[in-house]
């Protein structure tokens, strides 16, 4: 058994990381910025990344950190340098300061491509600071995450109801389900492979077209869909109008926008983790079948 200190344990993978982790017996101390449930084996820390005082409180004592906390849309380029670049030299500052010395950072695809989105620009910042460090690290960069609980496919979900499916223009991106991403953390949070940077997925050799990937979603609500593959600019005007509707609030930001319209969102099979350390066990049509059934049951689909 070991104490893990969990970032970001509140949100989609961290929730499912939090369990698992108590599943195999660890104890969890968890960062909140709200007051959550007592819950066996865990202890909330209240505070968040720009916190030091709860920084050093999560990582006391704590045989590895798990920094899964970020920020995926924010209106500004501020709000992602000040939550991903600046967060993580947060943790791994009080990290080092406590002396623990294992640390798994949860980075993304998008680092591989800093130019094309303020998101990717912070990521790759974040693994910058990341690998300058003198913890024990590991670095994973997931795919599209999905599985039950997630609230941001939903809208693809949805659409898929009417048997058509708006999708990016033409190119490929790989999967993973939440429950084997979080089963890959802890096995790194146990297991020192050297400073490593994995690319995890769904094991689906030559991972995913669009068009197969809309199709795959379509199936899962029972319904044959056409799907329809938009170009770059239509994007672009979509992230427009979702600004003027929304606001800060919108989901289709023009970042987001670029990132999406990018061809090849492949995790890199020379980045694969060792099969001895972790393989895949979620096949993704069963994934994506009990996220369907979990949002009717959720009543959102």
């Amino acid at each position: 058994m070991s104490i893990l200190a969990i970032t970001g344990a509140t949100g989609f993978v961290g929730r499912r990381t939090l369990a698992l982790a108590l599943e195999a017996g660890h104890s969890v101390r968890a960062l909140t910025r709200r007051p959550q449930p007592a819950q066996a084996g865990v202890t909330w820390v209240q505070g968040a990344l720009d916190t030091p005082d709860a920084l050093a409180d999560l990582v006391r004592g704590a045989d590895a950190v798990i920094h899964i906390a970020g920020v995926v849309n924010a209106p500004t380029p501020e709000g992602f340098t000040r939550g991903n670049i600046g967060g993580t030299q947060a943790a791994l500052a009080a990290a080092e300061a406590a002396g623990v010395r294992r640390f798994v950072h949860v980075s993304s695809l998008a680092a591989r491509e800093p130019g094309l989105s303020q998101y990717g620009r912070s990521k790759a910042g974040a693994e910058d600071a990341v690998r300058a460090s003198p913890l024990a690290w590991t670095m994973v960069r997931p795919p599209a995450v999905y599985g039950p609980g997630d609230l941001e496919m939903l809208e693809l979900f949805r659409a898929a109801r009417f048997g058509v499916l708006p999708m990016p223009p033409a190119g490929r991106l790989s999967l993973i389900h939440v429950d084997d991403l979080a089963r890959l953390l802890l096995a790194l949070a146990g297991q020192d492979t050297g400073r490593k940077v994995y690319e995890p997925d769904d094991g689906t050799p030559g991972a995913w077209t669009h068009t197969g990937f809309a199709r795959a979603i379509g199936t899962a609500v029972g319904r044959r869909v056409l799907p329809l593959s938009l170009p770059a600019g239509v994007l672009r005007l979509g992230a427009r109008l979702d600004r003027l509707a929304r606001g800060d609030k919108a989901k289709l930001t023009p970042d987001r926008a670029a990132y999406m319209s990018h061809p090849d969102w492949t995790s890199s099979p020379d980045a694969q983790p060792p099969e001895a350390l972790w393989r895949p066990r979620i096949a993704t049509a069963d994934g994506l079948a009990a996220t369907a059934a979990w949002y009717r049951a959720n009543r959102l689909l």
